[in-house]
């Protein structure tokens, strides 16, 4: 009798398993529907941007996180729901394609030619190609000065070559691998210059290690629209751009470019408006 109970038992909680298996077995991610009923949503970000996307030992920190971690919030998803993945700028759209994220916060321009193939959500911040250049540096006020200068090029990185072809040809491109080598010969005069997007430049300035020791040129190069990508036809982009307009009028979104940003002396844009896409 004794080994029939426990016999009975077992089998109670075997169909128990198998009933919470068959209940969460669709659940387990967000699926796209931004509806909070799955357990995890899993959202794509840099992993090695300062003060934008970053995988720190302490876990995940920068401005896009902290958009994400909102949005995710506002379509019911707690923070300890949130699945990250590291999003390389040229897997973005194949991973919004395939499925592997519900959506996208990594310094996600849009670009007509992105638009294509996937939908965005804001834009949510407004940024600008600029320069990068030492604190104490007063010999470079316009782009026209990087002629003659020593610029930072970053393999794979247009930014640098499109400054010499456009705006300073005589200026002498530097080749170094990412922008974190870089900045080491910022500071100690192996280069005189980095460009990239302004929120990027900050982002790296604004690491405690770099504090004080650089400023940004305020050349506005270009205009590079942050959105949030989605998967084409994904009913995600409406929610999030709700969830967009909430955190500009709770102020949260100027608190995150203050925390984030603000070491640098970062002078965002105001918070764009959901749609207007500055060309």
């Amino acid at each position: 009798m004794k080994l029939r109970k426990v016999t009975a038992a077992s089998a109670t909680v075997f169909a128990l398993a198998l009933t919470a298996t068959a209940c969460g077995g669709d659940n387990n991610e967000g699926g796209g529907s931004g509806s909070g009923d799955g357990k995890t949503i899993t959202v794509g970000i840099k992993f090695d941007q300062p003060g934008l996307g970053q995988k720190t030992p302490q876990g995940y920190a920068g401005f896009d996180v902290d958009v994400a971690t909102y949005v995710a919030k506002k379509l019911g998803y707690n923070e300890d729901q949130i699945e990250w993945k590291e999003a390389k700028s040229a897997d973005r759209e194949t991973m919004l394609q395939r499925g592997d994220v519900d959506f996208i916060a990594a310094t996600y321009s849009i670009t007509p030619e992105r638009q294509e193939k996937v939908d965005f959500a804001g834009p949510y911040l407004l940024a600008h190609q600029d320069v990068l250049v030492r604190a104490d540096d007063n010999k470079i006020k316009s782009p026209e000065d990087l002629n003659n200068a020593k610029l930072c090029s970053v393999t794979g990185s247009t930014s640098a070559q499109n400054v010499k072809d456009k705006l300073a040809p005589k200026a002498q491109l530097q080749p170094y691998p990412t922008y974190s080598a870089c900045l080491p010969g910022l500071q100690n005069g192996a280069v005189d210059a980095l460009t990239t997007d302004d929120s990027i430049l900050a982002g790296y300035a604004a690491q405690s290690q770099f504090k004080g020791k650089f400023k940004l040129g305020g050349f506005k190069l270009t205009n590079e629209n942050y959105g949030i990508g989605v998967k084409k036809g994904s009913d995600l982009k409406d929610k999030i751009n709700d969830a967009l307009e909430a955190m500009v009028a709770d102020k949260a979104w100027q608190e995150a470019v203050d925390k984030n940003l603000g070491p640098a002396n970062y002078k965002n844009e105001p918070a764009p408006k959901i749609g207007d896409i500055k060309s």
